[in-house]
């Protein structure tokens, strides 16, 4: 594991935010293999050695940090989608799983009771809307440089409230 993503959260959130205009080939390849082929477009991963290394070699279209248990239950009810576009409910989880609620699944998956998200039909791309009042900095700087691209840890939280 590398130094800047403890392994406290077990869930990754990684957001495309740049187009893959004038954007290396080797990163292009690696946002196509993660499933993330739009702007605006997210995925919820683990924290595996691979994963880690493919938001690095694509860190110039994508920003990443840990997911909490409240933003993954919201992403999921706001954002969740299964096959034929209908929204992810509280029947659905309680008839596919072992839990009852949207948010009790949520708790379940950032506790690691569950090995990741696996209900079936559920599309593991969420499409989310631009961030309201816009994004802080400019989008092609890092987070160090004030900017919005790469690792922020748990503020992924805020811009996700912000996109959802």
């Amino acid at each position: 594991m590398s130094k800047e993503t403890p392994d406290t959260h077990p869930l990754v959130v990684v957001i495309r935010v740049r187009s893959g205009i004038g954007l290396r080939q080797e990163a292009e390849e690696t946002l196509s293999l993660l499933s993330l082929s739009r702007v605006n477009h997210a995925v919820v991963l683990d924290k595996r050695p691979t994963f880690l290394g493919m938001f690095q070699k694509a860190k110039d279209a994508i920003t990443w940090g840990e997911i909490d248990a409240p933003t993954l239950s919201r992403l999921l009810r706001k954002r969740g989608r299964l096959i034929g576009n209908k929204p992810l409910t509280d029947e659905y989880v309680s008839k596919h799983s072992k839990y009852k609620t949207i948010e009790e699944y949520a708790k379940a998956l950032v506790a690691l009771k569950e090995p990741g998200i696996s209900l079936p039909k559920l599309k593991k791309v969420f499409r989310l809307h631009p961030p309201s009042k816009g994004f802080r900095g400019s989008l092609k700087r890092t987070i160090q440089q004030k900017g919005e691209l790469g690792y922020r840890g748990e503020d992924i939280n805020a811009l996700l409230k912000r996109m959802s």
